[in-house]
């Protein structure tokens, strides 16, 4: 009986050992599981990060976006607005050149004379309103030859002026605030 005993101490004791073991084993097991758990943790909260971080920067982008669009928008209107009567005025530009083209006119009679005096005053008031629109003659006799202001038709030799500068007026030009509405035509000293 003592060999069965015996026997039986020992299958006890090597299941003993085999279920230490194998707990041993489902610790590691465990252990490794719950590293793995916190590292996937770990990766889901950076991945999160990394999405949230790239939501704030799209945020970010299309704020920026929507603020240069109102700005842009601003931008145009104001210049629209600020050059509405642009189209009209360049319309207008021939109907002065005749009026001055009439003004020169020497009336003979007293009739022709009084008819002058009345286009002048309406040719006035025509200048007048144009200056409070914003639109100014280009200055031209004397002046440095200015191609964004200027357009040279012809080229003369007179010693009284500069190289460069501007001789005689052929045509009047315009400007509408800082704008360009017609150049001037003038003849320039080579």
């Amino acid at each position: 009986m003592n060999e069965l005993n015996e026997k039986e101490s020992q299958a006890v004791e090597e299941e003993t050992l085999q279920a230490e073991e194998e707990h041993k084993e489902e610790v590691v097991v465990e252990g490794n599981a719950a590293e793995s758990e916190e590292e996937a943790a770990e990766d889901e909260g950076t991945a999160a990060q990394k999405e949230i971080e790239d939501l704030r920067n799209r945020l970010l982008r299309t704020q920026a976006d929507y603020d240069n669009f109102r700005r842009r928008s601003r931008e145009e209107k104001e210049a629209a607005a600020k050059y509405r009567s642009q189209a009209v005025i360049e319309a207008l530009l021939p109907v002065i050149d005749n009026f001055e083209r009439a003004l020169l006119v020497k009336p003979e009679t007293d009739e022709a004379k009084s008819l002058l005096q009345g286009m002048e005053m309406v040719y006035r008031q025509f200048q007048d309103t144009l200056k409070n629109e914003g639109v100014e003659v280009i200055e031209t006799v004397g002046q440095t030859f200015d191609p964004h202001l200027h357009q040279a038709v012809m080229q003369v030799e007179e010693p009284e002026f500069e190289s460069n500068q501007i001789v005689e007026e052929l045509q009047k030009g315009y400007k509408l605030k800082d704008r360009v509405l017609r150049p001037s035509m003038v003849k320039v000293n080579a």
